[in-house]
Order: structure tokens, then C-alpha cells, then sequence
């Protein structure tokens, strides 16, 4: 027998999300209603479908979960003419503006808070928020505007800032020494507006310090199918754009920081002093920290590993 209640939901929930100007990704099947949804926001140069593992997984566990792309990220990016040309003109990849230098934080935040609302519907009125590297901007902002629909905040390898701090700020913090990202960079962010890397690029050097930084523990072939789903630009913007944050809203909220023992891109020394520095500035409540064996990208190294972490975290 057809379901009709549940196929009319799940039409209004994506035309809901089509609304928005959302790409979305979900899997809600077995899932139960007194469980909390859980919203997947991607790190930097990725997209949606860095969670194509884990969404399944997290399905069959019982729990709806969505991932969607970021504005500026994934399917909603824009690409520099400049990257398309082969061999790359490196002059000119490095001074063309990019075309999505203009999206901000604000945009990022409030497409969030969009898919958190309808996914709030799926479960029981709550959600898990789970942000991976960069994504951890997003989720905080998220979780100060909206206090009422997070159950809990998991910051997985990712930046996780104290109230006025900035991400620009944060990587030049020595604790990021280690971090490899720097060396991915192909331009100046003041200059073209964003984060510039070259996932097509050939050099073996840079080939191998992208697989480092984001994937060391994926075999070669993986990661050559992987990172051709990467985008070379990512918004300069919410590098510098403040963190915003309270005691009263997002203190009240449940947090939990997912450390990668082998990240070169988050390094284990930032992740903690990151945890240190949000605990000890009297935000509210304190970070239970998780730690996992393996590189920046658990969602393909480990990806039962990490959904049997979120499903306890989760309840």
C-alpha cells in the first residue's frame, strides 16, 4: 500500500528545499520520527557529495540525515574561465577574480538554517548539526540563530572558533604549522576573492601533497577519482568574517569535536588547542572530544567507523 502522508511530506520537503535554491541529498528510509535528524555541512573545496558514504550508512542505523552543497560549494559553484584551460596558465590563474568571490557567510548560514528547519520535520524536532573542516563556521553561526532546533553541534576535524575570533586569524596560529593547506593555495585570496587550488593540476609534488592534506590514508586510485569532484575556489570571505556567538544561545547547545590523529590539513595540535581556547572562553558547557585513527576524510576512509560515532553521539 502506498504511503500517501509520507509521499506528500517528502514532495512538500523538496519542493522546500527546491525553493531555497538548495541541492539536497537525503536518505530518510527506515528512519524513525524520535530520532533527531542529522544535517551534513561540507569543509572547503567539497561539496554534498563528500557525505555519498555516510548518508547510507546512517540510514540503515535508523536516522535521516541530508547533505547539501553550500552557496559558492559543490553543484553551486563557479568556476574561474581561467581553470579550464589545459596546460594551466598559472599568471592567469592566479589574478582572475573568481565568480563566486561575492557569496558570504551570511548566505552560507541562512542556507543552512533552511535545511535544518525542514529536516527538523523528519525526526523529532531536532537535529545533530555535523560540520566537517570549514563547514565548523557554518555550524556555529547555525547553532547560535537557531538554538532550539540543534540537539547537539559535532565539529568533525574542523574549525571551531571562541565569540569575535576569525578563521584568518586562527591559521596563522602556530598550532596550524603543520597544516599542508598553504601549500594548495595557487593565488592570493585578497586578490581573487578566494582560496584558489588546482585539483586538476598534473605536477606529481602538488598531486601528492593534495592527496596528504585531504585524503593520506585513500589508496592512489581513490583519490583519483575523488578529487575530480573538487571545485578550485573557495570563498575568501568567511575567512574573515567574525564569529558571532553566545553563552545563552549557542552555550546552551550539546558539542562534541571529532579529532583526526593523522590530519594534516586540521592538525591534531590546532584541533586542541581550538577546544581549549572555545572551553576556556566561558562560552557555556564544555566540548566532549572523540578522537578517530586516520586522515582529514573519515566520510571515505572509515565511513562505518564515523556513522556508528554519530549515531551514539546522537542517541
Amino acid at each position: 500500500m502506498i504511503d500517501r502522508r509520507g509521499a506528500l511530506k517528502s514532495s512538500v520537503l523538496s519542493a522546500a528545499a527546491a525553493v531555497a535554491g538548495i541541492q539536497v541529498t537525503r536518505s530518510a528510509q527506515g528512519a524513525e520520527i524520535d530520532k533527531p535528524a542529522i544535517v551534513l555541512v561540507h569543509g572547503a573545496w567539497h561539496g554534498a557529495w563528500t557525505w555519498s558514504e555516510l548518508v547510507p550508512q546512517l540510514a540503515r542505523a535508523g536516522y535521516a540525515s541530508i547533505a547539501f552543497d553550500l552557496p559558492g560549494a559543490g553543484a553551486r559553484t563557479l568556476l574561474p574561465k581561467s581553470f579550464h584551460k589545459r596546460p594551466l596558465d598559472v599568471v592567469a590563474f592566479g589574478e582572475e577574480r573568481s565568480p563566486v568571490a561575492s557569496i558570504t557567510q551570511d548566505q552560507r548560514t541562512a542556507a543552512t538554517i533552511e535545511v535544518v528547519r525542514y529536516a527538523a520535520s523528519l525526526g523529532h524536532g531536532k537535529v545533530v548539526l555535523v560540520g566537517h573542516s570549514w563547514g565548523g563556521l557554518t555550524i556555529s553561526h547555525v547553532a547560535e540563530a537557531v538554538p532550539q532546533l540543534v540537539q547537539s553541534v559535532v565539529y568533525l576535524s574542523a574549525f571551531l572558533l571562541p565569540n569575535g575570533a576569525a578563521a584568518a586569524t586562527m591559521i596563522t596560529n602556530p598550532a596550524f604549522s603543520d597544516s599542508m593547506i598553504r601549500s594548495l593555495q595557487r593565488a592570493d585570496p585578497r586578490k581573487v576573492g578566494a582560496m584558489r587550488i588546482d585539483p586538476r593540476t598534473e605536477d606529481p609534488e602538488a598531486r601528492a601533497a593534495m592527496k596528504q592534506a585531504f585524503y593520506g590514508d585513500l589508496s592512489d586510485d581513490r583519490f583519483e577519482a575523488i578529487s575530480n569532484l573538487l571545485h578550485p575556489d573557495e570563498v575568501a570571505s568567511t575567512a574573515a568574517f567574525p564569529m558571532a556567538i553566545s553563552s545563552a544561545r549557542y552555550g546552551s547547545v550539546e558539542r562534541h569535536y571529532v579529532g583526526m590523529d593523522a590530519d594534516r590539513a586540521v592538525p591534531p595540535t590546532a584541533q586542541i588547542e581550538m577546544i581549549k581556547t572555545l572551553d576556556d572562553s566561558q562560552i557555556g558547557g564544555k566540548t566532549t572530544v572523540h578522537r578517530m585513527s586516520g586522515s582529514h576524510s573519515p566520510f571515505f576512509s572509515k565511513p562505518d567507523a564515523l556513522s556508528e560515532l554519530i549515531v551514539k553521539i546522537a542517541g
